[in-house]
């Protein structure tokens, strides 16, 4: 396993622009209120950067991991997604819902289905039924089917993460930690904005949405870059 200071000095310094353009945005702090393409940039700066930091391992380290591409094109759908939620008010979140649909989808295909830990998913299952159920009196119209179709996703994006956390044996990597806590993390996000947009409001929600979602973000992008770490870690001994 790659030793956390050696991650720290190789991946560390390219995630410099991400952390500096997440604090632009919660510097400026730009009203919901008043959707712009300024907006829209200052609040999507972060996810680019991330593209930027897997772009940063090199087009030959894309292409022979196919997992480093779908979290790559996932952050991609993810930052149109955020687009579209800045003028959500203008009947666009369903469209922002879809872009983070197929994002969860390329992040589930990109944690692979093995191992399959049949226990993880079955309490990933009845999280997302109950959050389903308690959401489901305040939903209406499309977004009655479009919410479970979304949780059932996300929910198996969870599951798909945390299902390669395997603490017994040392047979986790920081990779797979790093999966796990940004898909749980995701979840919290996610589930924080259904709560506020549905149900009734969250008090400092957009902090505690961004903050978690930045977060998750990061920490996927991070479970992307295993294998280039082992590779680094085998040429230093």
């Amino acid at each position: 396993m790659v030793s956390p200071v050696t991650v720290v000095k190789s991946e560390g310094p390219k995630l410099v622009p991400f952390f500096k353009s997440t604090c632009v945005y919660f510097v400026l702090w730009l009203p919901t209120s008043s959707p712009s393409w300024f907006s829209a940039l200052i609040k999507c700066l972060p996810i680019f950067c991330l593209w930027v930091f897997l772009l940063a391992h090199g087009f030959s380290f894309l292409g022979a991991h196919s997992n480093a591409r779908k979290i790559l094109a996932g952050l991609i759908f993810s930052a149109l997604g955020d687009a579209f939620l800045i003028w959500q008010e203008q009947g666009y979140f369903s469209h922002g819902l879809l872009m983070f649909a197929i994002t969860h989808v390329l992040y589930s295909s990109a944690f692979g289905m093995k191992p399959l830990n049949v226990r993880a998913g079955l309490v990933i299952s009845a999280v997302s039924s109950v959050t389903y159920v308690l959401l489901y009196p305040y939903l209406s119209g499309p977004f009655t089917y479009l919410v479970a179709v979304y949780v059932a996703l996300i929910g198996f994006m969870g599951w798909r993460a945390i299902a390669g956390l395997q603490l017994a044996n040392d047979l986790w990597t920081w990779t797979k930690l790093s999966a796990c806590l940004g898909a749980v993390l995701f979840m919290v996000s996610d589930l924080t904005i259904a709560v506020n947009k549905f149900c009734f409001p969250v008090p400092y929600s957009r902090a505690i949405i961004m903050a978690t979602y930045y977060a998750a973000q990061m920490l996927i992008a991070l479970s992307a870059v295993e294998c280039q770490d082992a590779e680094v870690a085998r040429k230093r001994t």
